[in-house]
């Protein structure tokens, strides 16, 4: 069995062939947990979990890349959303509301993204500000709900970690959560750790060097994604189960190579990471096992 703790299925670039690929993935034994990046994105994750009995979940949360600032404006992804979507405020009680489905097992994906910021000295520190405002405020809701977070966080793990190290050691704060699709320092990973947090590992694993990273972190504070459609891992692009019109599209079920590559790394078996990334997932995001085993299917 296999739990890809972070895809997109509510994407765009699903339109037309998510039931195939939700399919695909069931029954190669992965279960799978669509994040929502905005409202519009987070309601549909919890519309596609609810169409199946188990194995497909939901989180909802807003990325901080479509948080309304006034000082940057993102270019439209159209693997993500169709249509050109406006930026967004923080409602709290909106996302409280979709929280309440029995099938979100976490807020997210929200945090801090400085990789694109104004250009001026003052522009950039409001635009910092304003996201970190908006990160408190999903926390709130993380621990009012009592559910795990999925924080997404990119050129600004410093920061991060300040402000979760401020809500556990002066508020004393009990947070649990995964820093999604971790590509930061030993030492910032040992911060997290140390705070409780799992590190999410994707395809970015075969782009960027992480490799001592993955040998120094216990097995059981990792978890695997795909960040789907994005970070396809180079095996799956090369592999002929990716047919020419799918080429560049991650999927859940290409999670199979990401757990290849970390026992290769870690000189453990693929086994041995399936399970033990599954029941971290199990543990952190309360999810039931199967009923019946699922045998795991090795690449």
């Amino acid at each position: 069995m296999l739990i890809d703790t972070h895809a997109h299925l509510n994407f765009n670039a699903y339109q037309r062939d998510v039931g195939e690929v939700i399919r695909r993935s069931l029954n190669n034994g992965v279960w799978m947990i669509n994040v929502g990046t905005q409202y519009d994105t987070s309601k549909k994750a919890i519309e596609i979990a609810q169409e199946y009995p188990q194995g497909v979940y939901a989180a909802v949360g807003l990325h901080p890349s479509h948080l309304e600032t006034g000082l940057i404006k993102m270019k439209n992804d159209k693997k993500e959303i169709e249509e050109e979507t406006n930026e967004e405020c923080f409602d709290r009680e909106k996302y409280k509301e979709l929280a309440k489905s029995d099938k979100v097992v976490a807020i997210g994906e929200f945090g801090l993204d400085y990789y694109y910021r104004p250009k001026t000295a003052g522009e950039k520190e409001l635009f910092k500000q304003k996201q970190k405002e908006v990160l408190l405020k999903h926390l709130d809701l993380v621990q009012e709900l009592n559910l795990p977070a999925i924080f997404h966080c990119r050129s600004a793990h410093d920061d991060l970690i300040n402000i979760l190290d401020i809500r556990y050691k002066i508020e004393n704060a009990k947070i649990k959560g995964v820093i999604h699709c971790f590509t930061g320092n030993w030492e910032q990973a040992e911060k997290y750790m140390k705070m409780g947090f799992y590190l999410g590992f994707n395809g970015i694993i075969f782009k960027l060097n992480l490799d001592e990273i993955i040998k120094k972190t216990p097995l059981d504070k990792i978890l695997i994604e795909t960040d789907c459609p994005y970070l396809t891992p180079l095996p799956a692009v090369a592999s002929a189960e990716a047919d020419a019109t799918s080429l560049t599209r991650n999927e859940p079920s290409y999670v199979k190579y990401v757990a290849e590559k970390i026992a290769l790394i870690r000189k453990s078996s693929f086994e041995e990471v399936a399970e033990t990334t599954a029941q971290n997932a199990q543990k952190l995001f309360e999810i039931s096992p199967l009923k019946k085993t699922i045998e795991i299917k090795k690449p």
